[in-house]
């Protein structure tokens, strides 16, 4: 087999070049088909993703704005027993930050035990003062969380950060599994794959039961089409049959939300908000927002409308209050972490600053309220003049900075030119938080299309592959 596994855990292949069991049927399916018929799919795939829409934007690119997320056709597959395990893992983490937001907004309880240094809460640009005493409707907050997890080299999987404002990249999964299934029909039932089509009717029925309402009227407020993500804004919109809405056809009258429609307006009650916290209302939050209501967080508060994700879960959403996570897990829910964090050491802390400072080339260094693979630099694979930029930032605002070991992301078989090569992933698998907290049973799977990078977000040149959860 010419395929070099390398250093690394590789999900397809144990260190002695077997197939592990999980991946068997999918290899003696490759195997039946020439190399050149995989390129031709591959092919197919590509084309298909760019007629279907599948796109992003990538800003300040001069290549263009509009480019698809490069799925890649051999997909990642996880048995059940190991999705058991992140899925007990993940419930148990979103009840714990659910649990700590409302903290942070009401008693404040973990910060006067001094579970969380009270300053690294209150003195963040995503604590919003105008959330204090905030009770969203049945008491959640993060309504849908988009979790990162990667497995390292010892084959355990550890949480790399939680995204709980608006995370994004749903719809690639969704996209991705229509696209995959044409290629391989068959393999599907074979296997026993579970299936991610519900994410929709999961997804309304999960703002339905967040209303005051029987029968509420739901919409999806985005920002526009020159937001990332607005693929996936118009996508999801359409599968849930909802309206698609802007904050220029909302308004607030006695505390109630309006949709501006060819028969007059017509009253909204649950909003799944694309933007963020601070853009939402420019009465209430950032006066220079362009994109929000004026208004709907007072209708927000009065009970007028529902929200998911509540106002203020930004503040959980920090890689600072990440390093945090477990000891709120066992504060709030009296038990240990299921799933562990990678180890962090926080600048703002004396002792580990020096050890970064130190260390800063064997080190991931990222900025704690940064995303997309930007703010960080990866000090095995910088230069010395980016270790000497990054000693010199984090001197200056240690606060802003958090750095992590430098781990060995597993691998994946993926299709590159005309054979197979093994690419580094992460896992993002999607938490609804309605009536009950539910993991989606399929993940988007990032992959890190240049050989040896580490980097698998989008807008670094990453692309994806469909993630395949047997029964």
């Amino acid at each position: 087999m010419d395929y070099d596994i390398g250093d690394f855990f590789d999900e397809m292949y144990s260190n002695d070049g077997n197939v592990r069991p999980h991946y068997q049927d999918l290899s003696a399916a490759l195997d039946s088909v020439s190399a050149d018929r995989i390129s031709q799919l591959q092919h197919s795939a590509d084309k298909t993703q760019m007629n279907m829409g599948m796109t992003f934007n990538v800003y300040h690119d001069n290549q263009g704005i509009e480019k698809i997320l490069h799925l890649d056709i051999i997909p990642r597959i996880l048995p059940n027993d190991e999705w058991q395990h992140l899925e007990r893992g993940l419930k148990q983490r979103i009840s714990a930050l659910n649990l700590f937001i409302n903290d942070v907004y009401n008693d404040q309880k973990s910060l006067k035990d001094k579970i969380v240094p009270e300053d690294l809460i209150l003195g963040s640009k995503d604590f919003l003062k105008p959330c204090i005493g905030l009770k969203p409707p049945k008491g959640i907050w993060c309504h849908i969380t988009g979790t990162d997890l990667v497995k390292n080299i010892d084959g355990k999987y550890y949480i790399l950060e939680d995204n709980l404002r608006c995370p994004s990249g749903v719809s690639y999964m969704l996209g991705s599994r229509d696209i995959i299934k044409r290629i391989y029909p068959n393999l599907f039932n074979r296997m026993g794959v579970k299936p991610v089509s519900d994410y929709p009717i999961r997804l309304l029925e999960m703002l339905q039961y967040i209303s005051q309402k029987d029968h509420p009227v739901v919409g999806l407020l985005t920002p526009g089409i020159y937001n990332s993500a607005y693929y996936e804004h118009s996508y999801l919109a359409l599968q849930m049959g909802v309206e698609l809405v802007s904050g220029v056809d909302l308004v607030t009258k006695d505390d109630k939300v309006f949709m501006q429609t060819t028969k007059g307006l017509q009253q909204i009650d649950v909003i799944y908000r694309r933007i963020d916290d601070t853009f939402l209302d420019p009465v209430a939050f950032n006066p220079a927002s362009m994109l929000g209501v004026p208004g709907i967080f007072n209708a927000y508060k009065k009970g007028n409308i529902a929200m998911a994700n509540a106002p203020g879960t930004g503040v959980a959403d920090d890689k600072a209050v990440y390093a945090y996570v477990p000891k709120l897990i066992k504060y709030f829910l009296n038990e240990e972490p299921i799933l562990d964090n990678v180890p962090t050491y926080l600048a703002r802390n004396e002792e580990d600053r020096k050890y970064i400072l130190d260390n800063i080339e064997e080190l991931v260094v990222k900025e704690t309220n940064s995303a997309g693979g930007y703010g960080m630099m990866i000090g095995p694979k910088s230069t010395k003049e980016e270790h000497a930029t990054f000693r010199n930032l984090v001197k200056n605002n240690p606060d802003n900075y958090i750095a992590q070991p430098t781990l060995s992301l597993s691998t994946v078989p993926s299709w590159i030119d005309d054979h197979l090569e093994p690419r580094h992933v992460d896992l993002r698998p999607y938490i609804l938080y309605g009536e009950d907290i539910e993991v989606i049973p399929g993940a988007l799977t990032r992959v890190a299309l240049k050989k040896g990078s580490l980097v698998v977000n989008s807008s670094q040149g990453g692309g994806s592959k469909d993630t395949w959860v047997l029964y």
